[in-house]
């Protein structure tokens, strides 16, 4: 690419209008998301769009009506436009978006843009109707599609200066992405049985009796659902809590972007632990004044201050 870059926080026309189409992208496609990056100077804020734009498009493929060999094909046309993107091969007046904006947005941050292959990886796992027997089956095509996005955020958003612990940062954003996909499975887990995917481990369903699956508004009749739920409820709150400590590492506003999307999906959590079967009624959400309360709770400061108080005791 040749961008026409002056400084950190400008650009071309033509760069400023992919920005906004993949803005418009983002609003219109992930509200938790765009809520929470809100938060973020413009130029963070724009290159978090294009990375979500760019996402979203590999995410449609896989969800899409293609046939199965339609879809691979899509999806490694996509990585190879990837791959122009990490050559520096798209120019500011090409035609598409979101390759405009994300190799923008790449020249301007140390984004590491193989997550972006990981996350082609794992929707080719969804292509190919993958289950998975064990949660370490699960945490690999976790790490896929949401912990590379984890990284792939930390790229834009950098560690603080002189932060604690800062080597780990990648580590914590990898593992509070895992959180917010287990969030997003068990939220989704009549959508995706409809669907004809199953991502609850299989050790796990046959324990609390729920093999057969989740295809009406009821538990399996003689299944411990609520059992099945709170059990994978534990889990994403063991990797919230470890991931939640990468707030103390990262600047004031990106630490509340990050506090308040992070901050919806445990709501959402305590939702789904407090009524189990509401997930099979239909999607578990926040009304808007929690999200508000979220994200003042983000710009206080409040969460990245309790973490740090936290891990200041762990290492005492």
């Amino acid at each position: 690419m040749s961008p026409t870059v002056e400084g950190p926080t400008h650009a071309s026309a033509q760069v400023l209008a992919a920005y906004s189409y993949c803005e418009a992208v983002t609003g219109s496609q992930a509200r938790n998301f765009a809520y929470g990056i809100r938060l973020l100077p413009t130029d963070k804020r724009q290159a978090m769009s294009a990375l979500y734009a760019f996402s979203r498009r590999v995410d449609d493929i896989g969800d899409g009506t293609l046939a199965p060999a339609a879809k691979l094909a899509r999806l490694e046309e996509t990585r190879a436009l990837l791959g122009r993107i990490r050559a520096e091969e798209i120019d500011e007046d090409d035609t598409d978006p979101v390759a405009v904006a994300l190799a923008h947005a790449a020249h301007r941050f140390p984004i590491p843009l193989g997550g972006l292959d990981e996350l082609i990886d794992g929707v080719l796992m969804d292509v190919r109707g993958e289950t998975y027997e064990t949660w370490d089956d699960l945490k690999a095509y976790c790490r896929c599609v949401a912990g590379a996005i984890g990284r792939l955020s930390l790229g834009v958003f950098g560690a603080a200066p002189g932060a604690p612990d800062s080597a780990r940062a990648a580590d914590y954003a990898d593992t509070l992405g895992l959180a917010l996909q287990l969030t997003n499975i068990l939220r989704d887990v009549r959508e995706d049985a409809t669907n004809g995917r199953t991502y609850l481990p299989a050790e796990d369903l046959a324990k609390f009796g729920c093999s057969e699956g989740f295809h009406g508004d009821r538990a399996p009749a003689g299944s411990d659902f609520a059992g099945l739920v709170h059990h994978e409820v534990r889990r994403a709150r063991a990797l919230f809590a470890e991931g939640y400590r990468l707030l103390p590492m990262l600047d004031r506003r990106s630490g509340a972007c990050v506090a308040a999307m992070a901050g919806i999906y445990r709501r959402l959590l305590d939702r789904i632990e407090r009524e189990p079967e509401a997930v099979l009624r239909g999607r578990v959400s926040l009304p808007t004044h929690e999200k508000a309360y979220v994200a003042v709770r983000g710009l206080s400061g409040l969460d990245a201050r309790t973490i740090s108080r936290q891990s200041t005791r762990r290492r005492a």
